[in-house]
């Protein structure tokens, strides 16, 4: 197990956001939390990411103690966390924010070779150039998500990567996503139905701070407590 989470609490004042969760997550696996809001999904992920601190519990990523520790000590341990709104430096260029990035992990001399590699990888090459506050949200998104994968992290976190894209962005997004399958070990937080049913191998739903089910997505689908407590309610046209 690359990542396991242990009677995971949050309390905030009398309200517990995460109540009891446990969580164990494979080498190389592609996971989604899913939930509608106040689930407790978002709390539980920003206890992985050293965000927050859980009230009580324990979390181990790849098998250190990683429950009290800070984010960066997080990072160490070989975590890439993107969250939902990009933190790009405007006016440098896609290439310039790569190469900054990787310099970070890998050194000056590997750093290069590394940003011209992942350039293809998030398929920006033309854009290398351009600076990132030229860019579509999209293409934003991607760049950020490159900046985690130079790295070469064990685990990668991602918060809702699809928020705010066109159709074309979340298609090569997921097929962005989708190759990394088998490559990194992937946590994402995610409200699209669709965009989740295209690339998890397996989906946590979270209800009232506690996990509901789990298991493939087919699964949860035909599961009625799910569809009664989040996907009923999205066909109802509410939307979390």
């Amino acid at each position: 197990m690359i990542l396991e989470a242990r009677q995971l609490w949050r309390r905030f004042g009398g309200v517990a956001a995460v109540a009891g969760v446990d969580f164990q997550l494979a080498e190389g696996e592609v996971r989604c939390l899913i939930g509608a809001n106040g689930a407790g999904k978002s709390t539980f992920f920003k206890m992985l990411t050293g965000q927050l601190r859980p009230t009580s519990g324990s979390i181990s990523l790849m098998g250190r103690d990683s429950t009290r520790i800070a984010p960066f000590e997080i990072a160490r341990l070989g975590v890439g966390i993107k969250m939902q709104v990009p933190s790009l430096f405007n006016g440098l260029t896609v290439r310039e924010s790569l190469t900054l990035a990787a310099h970070r992990s890998l050194g000056r001399r590997r750093a290069a070779a590394a940003a011209e590699a992942m350039l293809a990888e998030i398929d920006l090459e033309a854009e290398a150039g351009t600076e990132v506050e030229l860019l579509s949200h999209g293409q934003r998104q991607w760049v950020e998500l490159g900046m985690v994968l130079t790295s070469d992290p064990k685990l990668v976190l991602l918060d809702e990567p699809a928020a705010g894209m066109t159709h074309g962005e979340v298609e090569k997004t997921i097929a962005l996503i989708g190759r990394l399958r088998g490559r990194r070990t992937v946590v994402v937080v995610e409200h699209d139905m669709h965009f989740v049913g295209r690339i998890a191998e397996k989906v946590t739903v979270f209800h009232r701070g506690q996990v509901l089910a789990e298991g493939s997505m087919e699964m949860m689908l035909r599961d009625p407590r799910v569809r009664e407590v989040y996907l009923g309610r999205k066909a109802g046209g509410h939307h979390d």
